[in-house]
């Protein structure tokens, strides 16, 4: 999965760094499209020595490079660099810089959307000790938003729920979707599976987590059980393909970043 660095790791401690020639830098256009240059599949970005530090948060570090994120319009035209967008960097990359790419571009949407106090309308500043926005005017503070979402693998005997979506990813995928307010991850998942295809299900099991900075989620995986007759009434105005798929027939993403890519395999192989 995406987060899959090791032997690299991500320090997303919050520490009021300020930028260095040597440091690395992120800068978002105001689209969301990242300005990278990509060889053989290897991502390059900016140094702190390129951009003006003006305007720029640390964000975070890998191993032992520092990133930062530049909240500023950036002017100076910037050979072999282009702008792309976090699905294009996807199908693209790979590797550390494509999960620092995703968690910098959850951050930068975060501070993007939160520039005014939502109580009293002063501009937000940075708070001086952690991760957060703070108003000088109220005290209101906020901090990054994280949306829970599960991913479901619904099992009856050999074979998998295989969905795909009305519109967006092209690709075959499982049951999604977004917890609601008072409701559990398991409520999610009994819910999302009847909602999308009618099926009722049981023996809900954890199976693992996923940051997914592209969307600011945390993806939550869960395999179940079908219950009673299983069949499929699937809501079309969600979906346009829902079908049991025996183990040895499903169809694998075309890339390996994502959790649900990895419960389509992990069931393929037989090992859940």
């Amino acid at each position: 999965m995406i987060q899959d660095i090791y032997p690299s790791r991500l320090d997303n401690k919050y520490i009021p760094y300020t930028m260095t020639n040597d440091d690395t830098i992120l800068f978002f256009d105001s689209e969301g499209r990242l300005l990278v240059n990509i060889t053989d599949g290897n991502m390059v970005f900016p140094k702190g020595s390129d951009i003006d530090a003006i305007g720029s948060v640390y964000a975070f570090s890998v191993d032992e490079r520092n990133y930062f994120i530049s909240l500023t319009q950036f002017e100076r035209s910037y050979p072999s660099f282009e702008y792309m967008t976090m699905r294009q960097l996807r199908d693209k990359c790979s590797g550390k810089e494509l999960f620092a790419a995703f968690t910098a571009y959850h951050l930068w949407k975060w501070y993007t959307d939160n520039i005014y106090c939502g109580k009293c309308g002063e501009k937000l500043a940075f708070h001086e000790k952690e991760r957060a926005l703070k108003c000088s005017r109220c005290g209101n503070t906020v901090y990054p938003r994280i949306n829970p979402a599960v991913i479901v693998g619904v099992t009856k005997g050999d074979s998998i729920l295989i969905t795909k979506y009305r519109s967006g990813f092209a690709h075959n995928a499982l049951v999604a979707g977004f917890t609601e307010i008072g409701e559990t991850l398991e409520q999610t998942v009994e819910r999302e599976v009847m909602e999308e295809t009618g099926v009722k299900v049981k023996n809900i099991r954890y199976y693992k987590s996923q940051p997914w900075g592209m969307a600011q989620d945390i993806l939550v995986g869960f395999f179940c059980d079908a219950e009673g007759d299983s069949e499929i009434h699937m809501d079309e105005s969600e979906l346009k393909y829902a079908e049991w798929v025996k183990r040895e027939d499903i169809v694998l993403q075309p890339y390996s970043h994502s959790l649900t890519n990895e419960m389509m395999q992990v069931f393929k192989e037989g090992k859940i």
